[in-house]
């Protein structure tokens, strides 16, 4: 597993565009606002970049056929477009797309999209101008983000829909946020002084036919799933204090056995947690139920799915996704598909999978914990109100049925979105990638785990401290690593002692997992 997502720290505070393949982490430190762009500042690149729009214009001028330049759009390709009307055409792109519906992307997911657009169109193979890739950093170096709305894209002929409200804000048309305030592009625009880009031919079509929503979608999903993982990890190693668990489940040795690295980086977390050298080797229960005991097989499909993840989706940000390529060195046109985001529509669709089943994992031993049948001696679910007033508190009751309605949606959401391929624009997109409606799914199934793991998390640390309050022959001692993560929690969130409404706590734990507040294991393990 790469990249460390326990710290805010970003590695560098500038992401250079059109000098060396981008990351990830460079995507979400720019959605995060820990980053400033610019572009290559070697001439050599801007000089790549005007060869395309140069052979272009050699092209139009010898009334070359090019499409979505001298032709229609999609199914319109037959139609040829007069020298005359060529110059507009790319602004009827952009408006006859504005009919994005659903909520809005999030300010970082929009920053992110601006991003990736930028990221591809720098390849130097989409025949835009310089003052084009310009003025989509400027973008992003002013925090100037698009209002991009989230349904509309079936993925291929790319993100059309919602990319058309980027090109749209370039050429000063629809809105943009300005210091957190939505306002029209044109008098954000004439307040700053600023004109309107005019879209040259192609402009339109290079801004918005590429796989740039749900790559930065992706890129986002990613993130937060590899800090999940530590999470899930971590709230696994206090559920095993808390119930009394067998540490032996994660032997090293035991482990070498199955062979799966990244399950073995959880099976080695959970050793350094619960210092397992240093423990009984048995508790009262021989096998923990399997929540715990498989809990490295579970959390390791994620742990072992991130590289692989990682390629599909560094390779499609680093990748020229529009259609046609304009090759202005050896100056050639090359028509094709790779707009088409199935590599993304994959990952989206197995990380969605994934993460639900963390959910589907916590949300098992939430349930072990709050029920005084399976909890080895612990008040029931968990109140930590004294025994004359336990008959009147129901502790983590509500918040164990909330868990699982959460955790049952996710699951919900695990459906395949790739394999919805529809028909459209009449039978000429007759085979879509669904990428956009994946990754959209992948992020809900995101915040639904997340809802869960903060739930989990709270419940863990009170059953910890109760089991310490109420030791059995078998209680172990929290080691640094838990003992730090308990006071951590504890100086933010008070112990439920008698029954209250945990919504603010909850909001306010979901946010600091967000924003990966709780610092977690290192990678040495994986």
């Amino acid at each position: 597993v790469q990249g460390d997502w326990s710290s805010d720290v970003c590695s560098s505070d500038l992401v250079t565009f059109g000098a060396a393949p981008l990351t990830i982490e460079d995507v979400v430190a720019l959605a995060e606002g820990r980053a400033t762009p610019a572009l290559n500042p070697d001439p050599a690149f801007m000089a790549r970049i005007q060869r395309g729009a140069d052979f272009l214009d050699r092209l139009l001028a010898e009334e070359g056929v090019i499409y979505g330049v001298t032709t229609g759009y999609g199914d319109s390709v037959t139609r040829p477009v007069p020298t005359e009307l060529v110059p507009e055409l790319p602004l009827h792109l952009t408006r006859f797309h504005g009919c994005g519906l659903g909520a809005d992307l999030e300010l970082d997911a929009a920053r992110a999209v601006l991003a990736t657009r930028l990221c591809s169109l720098a390849q130097g193979v989409s025949g835009v101008s310089p003052a084009l890739l310009e003025r989509l950093c400027w973008l992003l170096e002013q925090d100037l983000v698009p209002r991009i709305p989230e349904e509309g894209s079936v993925g291929a002929s790319g993100d059309l829909t919602p990319l058309s409200y980027v090109a749209a804000v370039l050429v000063g048309e629809r809105e943009l946020h300005h210091d957190g305030v939505l306002r029209p592009a044109a008098e954000v625009y004439r307040e700053l002084g600023v004109t309107p880009l005019t879209l040259r031919p192609k402009e339109g079509l290079a801004l918005m036919n590429g796989t740039s929503v749900m790559t930065a979608l992706a890129c986002l999903a990613y993130a937060r799933t590899d800090y999940l993982m530590r999470l899930a990890t971590r709230i696994t190693a206090l559920v095993s204090v808390a119930m009394g668990g067998n540490a032996f489940h994660f032997d090293e040795r035991l482990f070498a056995a199955k062979p799966h690295p990244g399950m073995q980086g959880i099976a080695a977390w959970l050793r350094e947690d619960l210092v397992a050298g240093e423990l009984p080797r048995h508790s009262d229960r021989l096998q923990d139920r399997y929540s715990l005991r498989c809990a490295p097989h579970v959390i390791g499909v994620v742990a072992d799915s991130l590289p692989w993840w990682r390629q599909l989706i560094e390779n499609e940000l680093n990748s020229a996704n529009d259609n046609p390529l304009i090759d202005g060195e050896g100056e050639h046109v090359m028509h094709g598909g790779h707009f088409y985001g199935g590599h993304i529509a994959m990952a989206m669709d197995s990380m969605k999978a994934a993460v639900a089943n963390l959910a589907d994992l916590l949300d098992r031993q939430l349930a072990q914990l709050v029920d005084s049948k399976f909890n080895g001696g612990l008040p029931s679910n968990l109140s930590g109100a004294p025994e004359e007033r336990q008959m009147i508190n129901h502790g983590f009751k509500a918040v164990q049925i909330g868990v699982s309605a959460w955790t049952a949606e996710a699951l919900k959401q695990t459906m395949p979105a790739s394999v919805f391929s529809r028909s459209t624009e009449c039978h000429n997109q007759d085979k879509v990638s669904m990428g956009t409606i994946a990754a959209r799914d992948a992020l809900r199934v995101l915040t639904l785990t997340e809802q869960v793991a903060a739930a989990c998390l709270l419940a863990a640390v009170q059953g910890v401290e109760l089991r310490l309050a109420r030791p059995t022959p078998f209680t172990r001692p929290l080691g640094t690593a838990l003992a730090a993560m308990v006071a951590q929690v504890r100086a933010e969130f008070a112990p439920l002692l008698e029954d209250r409404g945990l919504e603010p706590e909850l909001r306010a734990l979901i946010a600091r997992i967000r924003q990966r507040h709780y610092p977690l294991y290192q990678d040495s393990s994986l």
